[in-house]
């Protein structure tokens, strides 16, 4: 089961289980992060689109770390006009491990289980 998941202007695949690198959050290590924005969930014939997005679902995790990409170098040139620039840029990502993927149904289920156990 996989989910795709909207954030910073991007689109992840994302799986429980697995790390996924995206835009800087700006949070803490060990912090939790909840998604909202699903746009796909994927498992089986019970996968499920959204229109845009799909209702009840999110996705929880936990972010590892925060940390710099691999340096890119920018060179912009001017032929004949002895115009040269060069920049190196890193941008900056938030390296997340994603524990639940979570339906409408399981969200229900989880917190009748929840009201059960506190009763």
């Amino acid at each position: 089961m996989y989910a795709i998941v909207e954030t910073g202007g991007k689109q992840y695949q994302v799986e429980e289980g697995r790390y996924v690198d995206i835009e800087l959050l700006n949070q803490e290590a060990d912090s939790k992060v909840v998604f909202d924005n699903i746009v796909m969930i994927v498992n089986g014939k019970k996968s499920k689109v959204g229109q845009p997005y799909v209702a009840g679902a999110s996705v929880e995790g936990t972010v590892v770390k925060e940390d710099k990409a691999k340096k890119i170098i920018v060179f912009k040139q001017r032929p004949k006009k002895g115009y040269r620039k060069k920049q190196g840029h890193r941008q900056g990502f938030t390296r997340v491990m994603i524990n639940k993927i979570r339906t409408s149904a399981q969200k229900k289920a989880a917190e009748a289980t929840e009201t059960t156990e506190e009763a």
